[in-house]
């Protein structure tokens, strides 16, 4: 019996030691740094890493104090809310100590370069030119393939798959994009989509603080905004709050359920965001519009879990103040939910008051595309604080418009100043994105036929680029 207990002891006591001897692993930190003198001095700070969440932690700075830690149910997450009222730029360790093991986690509070006031948006006096990085220009053929990555395929005889264009591919071409009278580029998303199908398109993000490795890096992307800018052209970023990738890692290895919606389980979208501002829907209408996923492998973010709210404004914010972008193009704006993007929407235009935010708005009619604009009446007491909105149903008409015969009260361009007429419903009909095509829908050319009749081409642009709003055109260049 007493050699039964000394081995158990024994045991306890070499179990112990291994606790206390394991290495404290850190594998992210999000985000990787920040900035001393922001006007909101509230910071949150993501430590991902092998069960450290039972660490004690300290910082090395007299100036940085901790405000709350929040464990998760998940012992692989620490988020830290962080004062930075008194910071100056520095240098600083976050001390985490576990038993007798302590590991110091370098974090660095940067000088800003530029003001919030420096950093103007795109306005109504600019066109926008809206490009799919993978299907632009190929650069680099050396990132065509990257090593580890789950999609491994170009083939630009695949509609489906990556095509091999990237930032470089971009920067090459600022001059043609130049000449062509645009003064604004709209790049579909460029943040990590390390999906195993169609990454091409990047609206599954993997990593919000990472540019895609087959695009290039965090450097080139920032190198880029600066070319632009040098060649007169503004960048907008698109981003997308509503869901993530299923291979991001806040997904597959959650913090807690309650980080997406429906606790996490699948539940498909009606895709019926009217019922948003629907008067006789129900409450699990909207609820089932808003809080379920566009597919299985796009979780729903919870953005009312507050820790999941201020991850993704911090996400946005740290993007333009790292790379001076101009503009936020904002995915799927309905699905999401409503008062977090006003929240968010106000944090930006606070730090950054001459700013632009665009949020995609796919609604049928004018009243409906309204409801989301900034200061809209039809919202109010709501407040989305989105400053523009995409006019989806003038889309539409332009779409008929150029094929029909203009009668005195119908038809052809008579629905164009029919539609106009109802400008009244928006509250800045000027911050409106107008535009032919996009990404999304069917070309203006929807046939060959129409492709070769480019006096049906001519009015249309003619039109778009007179008429109020931001127009926005698009293309492709193959090279």
């Amino acid at each position: 019996m007493k050699q039964t207990l000394l081995i158990i002891m024994t045991l306890l006591s070499f179990l112990g030691f291994c606790t206390k001897a394991r290495a404290i692993t850190v594998n992210k930190v999000a985000p990787q740094f920040w900035w001393a003198g922001m006007k909101n001095p509230e910071l949150q700070i993501m430590l991902y890493g092998d069960r450290i969440a039972s660490a004690d932690v300290t910082l090395s700075s007299k100036d940085v104090t901790v405000k709350e830690i929040v464990r998760q149910d998940n012992p692989n997450y620490l988020l830290l809310y962080v004062d930075l009222s008194e910071a100056a730029p520095q240098h600083f360790d976050i001390i985490l100590r576990q038993g007798k093991k302590t590991t110091a986690v370098p974090y660095e509070l940067k000088a800003r370069t530029r003001k919030g006031e420096d950093i103007q948006g795109f306005t109504s006096s600019d066109v926008l030119y809206l490009i799919m990085p993978d299907r632009f220009a190929n650069g680099n053929p050396d990132n065509d393939i990257v090593e580890g990555m789950k999609e491994c395929k170009v083939d630009r005889s695949d509609s489906f798959a990556r095509h091999g264009g990237d930032l470089k591919g971009v920067a090459d071409h600022l001059d043609y994009i130049s000449d062509l009278g645009v003064t604004a580029i709209w790049l579909n998303p460029i943040q990590e989509n390390d999906m195993e199908n169609g990454s091409y398109h990047g609206y599954a993000i993997t990593d919000y603080y990472q540019i895609d490795r087959r695009f290039g890096s965090n450097e080139e992307f920032k190198n880029l905004v600066e070319k632009a800018h040098q060649s007169d052209l503004k960048v907008v970023m698109d981003m997308i709050f509503n869901h993530c990738g299923s291979e991001n890692y806040l997904f597959k290895d959650k913090p807690s359920k309650d980080w997406f919606n429906f606790k996490s389980e699948y539940v498909q979208t009606s895709f019926k965001t009217a019922s948003v501002m629907d008067i006789h829907a129900s409450d699990y209408e909207r609820k089932i519009a808003t809080d379920g996923w566009f597919t299985q492998v796009m979780p729903d973010f919870n953005q009312r879990n507050r820790h999941v709210a201020r991850y993704l404004i911090q996400s946005s914010i740290w993007w333009i103040e790292y790379a001076g972008i101009n503009g936020i193009r904002q995915d799927t704006h309905p699905y999401a939910d409503y008062d977090f993007m006003s929240e968010w929407c106000k944090e930006v235009l606070d730090e950054y008051p001459h700013f632009n935010i665009v949020g995609e708005t796919w609604l049928n009619s004018n009243v409906l595309v309204s409801y989301w604009q900034k200061d809209s009446k039809l919202a109010a007491p709501r407040n989305s604080n989105l400053p523009t909105v995409m006019d989806f149903p003038l889309t539409d008409l332009m779409n008929k418009a150029f094929d029909e015969e203009t009668t005195d009260w119908a038809n052809g361009l008579y629905r164009l100043y029919d539609y106009q007429t109802q400008d009244l419903v928006y509250a800045n009909p000027m911050n409106l994105l107008v535009f032919l095509d996009n990404h999304d829908t069917s070309r203006f050319s929807r046939t060959e036929e129409m492709a070769k009749n480019l006096t049906r081409y001519k009015q249309a642009l003619t039109f778009l680029l007179t008429t109020r709003g931001i127009p926005q055109i698009i293309t492709v260049r193959k090279s």
